[in-house]
């Protein structure tokens, strides 16, 4: 659960800490005093966008942080290990930084270690799930219907497997629409193909031929003056008049005569020795050479019909002998496919069958899972709408089954409601208004409080639109919620803000000239004083702090309310205390 939510330059908060506590805990505020930026700096912190604009005027930065008390959820933990992020202590800080300078970049860390925007959002949604005033509407889409029958189910797996066995499917039937495809395409091109498969087989190609056929025929086209040069290099050498290695040999009588007087030029007789050497070496090299060079007119015109037709492949084909080989490779390639399609057919369709099956068999396991939950999930929905002021209602969960099964299974999932007495059932959309919406989605919540696995539930104003009785059964059905979640709710209900375990008032001022947030802990006289506020009459009337010690009274009457209404497994949060 959320211990600690610390809050810097933040647009109008200057600088605030927000003690949080196990149960029901209960924001409020007059209009504008800055409610609803509590509830963004804790998006901000579980990874929604980041911008500028959020930073408080003056500021350089917006800094938002939250301590996290983890308790025994074993999934987060190993989630958490699996990135390198400790937490041995049970104790997870998230922090988040948003820089004022336009193009700067938002910075997030958990327990110290830098991490990105997404891997925040991932640890953040494991940890907080936050309802909008408008969260209600989502129960208008078959989509999240079907998520929450599915998670009132248990069948998170089942659904995943369904999920799978469909991208299998589908997998498997590209695979032979692609085989397919590509056979019809060699059908057509056959001629074509046989003729480059054909050409570039009989022309032999071999890579890095067209250079030592360059080679060739550069120095067959040469033959006379190579040979010419190398006989004058051979000549200069050791020739008769004046060569080089006979001057050389010259050398070696003053050489010997240095070295019996001075014993230490030793060094001069290697370096004769070597080059001395080396000239020999060059002389029968180049004689050598010389004695190679042919003058071949006839291999020089084999040479060049040869180049031609690598020249002509090379152009034809792709640029390059590589490309050219490659060419033909996949035009066998493409003939060999009309040979072995029909065998390829047989073994993609025996698979096309196989995962028909695997996904019929994972469907109707998932729709039997839906069929148990449906009547047990409209049964207990309905049990909720007496306490919701919904006493005459029905809930219907509804399975349309598809023409085909899908990746989301064989039926559809519709809600289907009946709020007054003589009324044949219908869709939500066509039904309920904003009001109904929102305590409907409560009664779901209430329901499915049991088996949802994240900690804190956040509900910004989910109570617009209600007041009176209604407001107070929606405080209850919260306060049932934070039986098994820390419930943090931001509200301008008395009857709800009376039901908390814990009040949180926020409040508007200014510091330095600027507009600023603060925030207070309300115990004893200052709640009285809050909700005798919220009633809407004189807070320092005894007629409305009578008002409001009644309804903060009430609240244990709502727990003994919620002591009859159906439980899931609970979590490993604190006991809230009482108010």
């Amino acid at each position: 659960m959320l211990t600690e939510l610390r809050i810097r330059n933040f647009a109008i908060i200057d600088a605030v800490v927000l003690p949080l506590a196990p149960g029901l805990n209960v924001l409020s505020g007059e209009t504008g005093a800055g409610k609803s930026i509590v509830v963004g700096a804790l998006g901000l912190l579980i990874g929604e966008r980041a911008t500028a604009d959020l930073v408080r005027p003056g500021a350089d930065r917006a800094v938002v942080e939250g301590t996290f008390d983890l308790g025994d959820a074993a999934e987060l933990r190993s989630q958490l290990d699996e990135r390198g992020i400790d937490c041995e202590d049970g104790t997870l800080v998230l922090k988040r930084e948003v820089p004022a300078a336009a193009g700067g970049r938002a910075r997030a860390w958990i327990n110290g270690t830098a991490v990105t925007a997404a891997v925040l959002a991932d640890v953040g949604r494991a940890l907080v799930n936050v309802h909008g005033q408008h969260e209600a509407q989502s129960l208008l889409d078959p989509e999240a219907q079907r998520r929450i029958l599915d998670a009132f189910a248990g069948a998170h797996a089942q659904a995943a497997a369904v999920a799978r066995a469909h991208a299998a499917l589908a997998a498997a039937r590209h695979a032979v629409a692609d085989l397919v495809a590509r056979r019809d395409a060699a059908r057509k091109r056959a001629d074509y193909l046989q003729h480059v498969a054909r050409e570039v087989a009989d022309a032999k190609l071999v890579e890095g031929e067209e250079q030592r056929l360059d080679d060739e025929a550069r120095r067959l086209t040469h033959a006379e003056e190579l040979r010419a040069l190398a006989a004058e290099l051979t000549e200069t050498l050791e020739g008769e008049d004046g060569a080089v290695l006979g001057r050389l040999g010259a050398l070696q009588k003053p050489l010997a005569a240095l070295q019996r007087i001075d014993p230490t030029v030793s060094r001069l007789q290697e370096l004769y020795d070597a080059a001395y050497y080396a000239l020999e070496d060059l002389a029968r090299e180049a004689s050598a050479y010389g004695e190679s060079v042919e003058h071949d007119p006839a291999r020089l015109a084999e040479v060049d019909r040869r180049r031609d037709v690598v020249f002509r492949m090379i152009k034809k084909y792709g640029g390059t002998i590589a490309s050219a080989i490659e060419t033909g490779r996949e035009a066998r390639a493409e003939l060999a496919l009309l040979d072995s399609a029909a065998l390829d057919l047989r073994e993609l369709d025996a698979a096309v069958t196989s995962a028909e099956g695997a996904l019929r068999e994972a469907a109707e396991s998932l729709s039997t899972s839906r069929q148990k939950a449906a009547s047990k999930l409209a049964r207990q929905v309905e049990a909720q709408f007496p306490a919701l002021v919904l006493a005459d209602g029905t809930f219907h969960v509804t399975l349309a089954p598809r023409a085909d099964v899908g990746a989301m299974g064989a039926e559809d999932v519709e809600y289907r409601v009946a709020l007054n007495i003589g009324h044949d059932a219908r869709p939500l959309s066509r039904v309920a208004s904003g009001g109904e919406l929102a305590r409907v989605m409560l009664a779901l919540k209430t329901i499915l409080a049991g088996v949802d696995r994240v900690p804190t539930l956040i509900f910004d104003e989910v109570d617009a639109g209600i007041g009176g009785k209604v407001g107070q059964q929606v405080g209850d059905a919260m306060r049932r919620v934070a039986e098994h979640h820390q419930v943090f709710a931001i509200t301008h209900l008395p009857q709800i803000a009376s039901r908390a375990h814990h009040h949180i008032r926020v409040h508007k001022g200014a510091k330095d000239g600027v507009t600023t947030a603060d925030i207070e802990v309300l115990h004893g006289d200052a709640r009285v004083e809050e909700i005798a506020r919220m009633l809407g009459g004189d807070a320092d009337s005894a007629t409305s702090r009578a008002h409001a010690r009644e309804q903060l009274a009430s609240a244990q009457a709502a727990d003994a309310a919620a002591a009859t209404v159906p439980r899931g497994a609970g979590t490993s949060a604190r006991s809230p205390r009482r108010a």
